[in-house]
């Protein structure tokens, strides 16, 4: 069986292939492949949607379809577990010095060092490793060291993809995560997420912002007041009822403020409810009973305020 970590290989091979096409730089940091896709060049919408598809071991598809504010980026998946936490949730925090930035991507199965991983019991030895960094800066020998020596011997070769949140690609693979979110959401609330079999996401692609906290901002506010998420599930309508209207962001007390807002209120990231982080509204679509159940609703008010000022 094709680990996660060889599915993502093979689509950092193909922005490489094509890497002139989607404005992006392939370089090398210790031997590591290194593609920077938003950073110190203009990046693409192509190369946001394969960079988002390497961060979901490409276990889902990304699109780029109409949506009611606009563009929107649409996921699907088969296989929700392993594609939004077992590779996409940013759960690896890659420091060093003068750098930090969330990482994200089946490198974390490889390391298999995160209790979520451990509790959905998600781990492999792969001949290869690939990881998404959310920043501008590429990533220094002392920062790629750091990363090698957590993933297991096996792990021949490594690639890392760059970008920040304020660019195309950026925007892009930020936005794809509604799914992840809403599964992320279920875990942390006790849910046995394995019973979810398949899922569904859209949430608006906002304005690329110039400022990397404006674009932080608009990109989680395009989920928590503009993202759609519908989930198959095979459970007990009474669980599902318990559980969902704790799934969206307005189960959330920062429910209603601007991501930007609560961030310089509370003047820390990890100060703000992680229970905020999560789709607008979340559809259960029960396989057991033939049940759906819908919790939350979008804030087009909240969309316009933040992407337009409005």
């Amino acid at each position: 069986m094709t680990t996660m970590n060889e599915r993502a290989w093979a689509v950092a091979d193909a922005i490489e292939a094509d890497a002139e096409r989607l404005r992006v730089h392939v370089g090398r940091v210790a031997g590591t492949r290194v593609i920077d896709c938003g950073g110190a060049v203009t990046g693409s919408l192509r190369a946001g949607v394969l960079m988002a598809r390497a961060c979901l071991a490409d276990l889902a598809e990304v699109e780029i379809v109409p949506g009611e504010f606009g563009p929107a980026v649409q996921v699907w998946t088969d296989d929700p577990v392993r594609a939004c936490l077992g590779s996409q949730y940013a759960g690896w925090q890659v420091k060093g010095e003068h750098f930090f930035g969330m990482g994200s991507g089946p490198m974390r199965a490889a390391a298999g060092r995160e209790e979520v991983l451990k509790e959905l019991g998600i781990h492999e030895a792969p001949p290869c490793a690939v990881g998404v960094i959310e920043t501008r800066k590429h990533p220094t020998e002392e920062v790629v060291s750091g990363i090698v020596g957590k993933l297991p011997s096996e792990v021949e070769k490594l690639t890392l993809l760059v970008a920040p949140a304020s660019s195309m690609a950026g925007t892009i693979q930020v936005v794809a995560r509604s799914v992840e979110t809403a599964l992320h959401k279920l875990h942390e609330l006790k849910f046995d997420v394995r019973q979810v079999l398949s899922g569904h996401g859209v949430a608006p692609l906002p304005p690329v912002a110039a400022e990397e906290l404006v674009a932080i901002g608009r990109t989680n506010d395009a989920i928590l007041y503009g993202g759609r998420v519908t989930l198959w599930v095979r459970a007990d309508d009474e669980v599902i009822d318990a559980v969902g209207p704790k799934v969206p962001s307005s189960g959330s007390k920062d429910h209603g403020s601007l991501f930007a807002d609560l961030f310089a209120r509370y003047g820390d990231f990890y100060k703000i409810d992680p229970l905020l982080f999560s789709p607008a509204e979340v559809t259960f679509v029960n396989l057991k009973t033939g049940r759906a159940r819908t919790f939350g609703k979008c804030e087009p008010s909240l969309l316009r305020k933040s992407f337009l000022g409005e």
